[in-house]
């Protein structure tokens, strides 16, 4: 059946809120204009809310198989669907981990099954992500890219074989940037909030030191070499030299190193505690100029869940990572586009068309013959984060309790409705 989205509004290539309607047929979009016939259409009345391309995460925790007591691929897609992600990749740190074409094509059934948004797999580099041995990248190429994350590849030669291989087979290498010899065991930066709450300080240049041997080792192999999650000025300014280099690297940040640093920490909350940690106010600083000035090439939530009793033991026993991708939006919107820090196609940008370019996906887009992936975005609403509400199992998050502005009220992934605030939208 089509659908024909009435009453609602757009944004332009050049950032201007437009009256728009949109007609699905199936999974696509097969009209947009400034006005639609009905016919047999099923109608969202949108109430005037902004319609935007569904969100791409390409850097999210599914703990699917494994770790299913922290999150599934069914609560994780739902949690994604409702933050308005129609796109996530999901990363191989789970159990067993997707090393080998079985275990791969396990998990690729089992994203058929359950899925909520469209997934995106990655394989690992490594056979059981020890950094040992490579796995059989040439039987892995169903997966979205090649990673190792949580834990940084020690070893240059080891790397660099991944990147010639990965380099072959038109894959990128995505990297977790830590140097274990450099991290003293660190559970958050090493800086004012180390030495105040006594904890064990994580360096900054674990990770850029590491960012600094991988783009010399991607630039030798041909290969996209893209950076997870940076954090340090040092990082920033590597990646920037890099690129004017013409080397082929990319890279991401997320919303809670742009939005947090260590100084919000005030306690041994583990809530908190994530990697790369939150670092001091000049990195945050230099990760928005990074952002702004095209050396980090969009945002990804690392959205990583876990159980609530695991995060209650606090900095030097709780695991890392923190929730994500219900609160993307609203926090970046509240506090980089109300802010003034960012225009909302700024932002708009980072979350589509920015990743999807990246990676040379089909998505990103509202377009004719384009997939029907839409956000509606009700861009006045103020709410309260609450993780007492969250889809997904994941509760760990340091921003429960935030005020916030804007809310995702509906979400589309390929022609399907996946996610409505029933007192938003009307169907008829």
């Amino acid at each position: 059946m089509k659908k024909l989205m009435k009453n609602i509004k757009l944004l332009s290539e050049t950032g201007e809120i437009i009256q728009k309607e949109i007609r699905i047929d199936g999974n696509k979009i097969s009209e947009i204009a400034d006005c639609l016939s009905i016919g047999t259409d099923e109608v969202i009345d949108g109430k005037g809310k902004l319609a935007l391309p569904g969100f791409i995460d390409l850097h999210i925790h599914l703990r699917e198989p494994g770790g299913e007591h922290k999150e599934t691929i069914k609560t994780g897609t739902k949690a994604a669907a409702r933050g308005g992600f129609t796109t996530v990749a999901a990363m191989p740190n789970t159990n067993p981990v997707p090393d080998d074409q079985g275990r791969l094509d396990n998990l690729l059934t089992k994203v058929e099954d359950d899925a909520a948004v469209r997934v995106l797999p990655y394989a690992s580099i490594t056979k059981g992500l020890e950094g040992k041995e490579l796995t059989d990248l040439e039987s892995l190429t169903k997966a979205f890219a090649y990673t190792d994350d949580g834990v940084g590849v020690q070893t240059a030669d080891l790397m660099l074989q991944a990147m010639k291989r990965a380099a072959k087979l038109g894959k990128a290498i995505v990297a977790h940037c830590e140097d274990n010899s450099i991290v003293y065991g660190g559970v958050v930066h090493d800086g004012e909030v180390s030495e105040r709450l006594h904890l064990p300080g994580l360096p900054g240049i674990s990770e850029s030191v590491q960012i600094a041997r991988d783009v010399l080792l991607a630039e030798k192999a041909g290969c996209h070499y893209h950076v997870c999650h940076v954090s340090t000025k040092e990082s920033v300014r590597v990646i920037r030299d890099a690129k004017r280099a013409g080397i082929n690297v990319t890279a991401e940040v997320t919303p809670h190193h742009l939005i947090l640093n260590e100084q919000a920490i005030l306690s041994d909350d583990a809530n908190f505690k994530m990697n790369p940690p939150l670092r001091a106010k000049e990195d945050q600083e230099a990760l928005l100029e990074g952002l702004l000035d095209g050396t980090l090439d969009f945002i990804a939530t690392d959205h990583a869940p876990h159980a609530e009793y695991e995060k209650d033991l606090g900095f030097l026993q709780a695991p890392f990572g923190i929730t994500g991708l219900e609160t993307a939006f609203p926090l970046l919107y509240t506090h980089l586009v109300k802010s003034g820090k960012l225009s909302l196609k700024q932002l708009v940008d980072y979350l589509t068309i920015k990743p999807a370019e990246v990676f040379g996906l089909p998505y990103g887009r509202l377009e004719v013959a384009g997939f029907a992936d839409i956000v509606l975005v009700d861009l006045t609403e103020e709410w309260t984060i609450d993780k007492d509400t969250f889809y997904s199992k994941g509760k760990n998050t340091p921003f429960n309790g935030w005020n916030v502005v804007g809310n995702p009220v509906l979400t589309i992934a390929e022609g399907k409705v996946v996610y409505q605030d029933e007192a938003d939208i009307v169907h008829t």
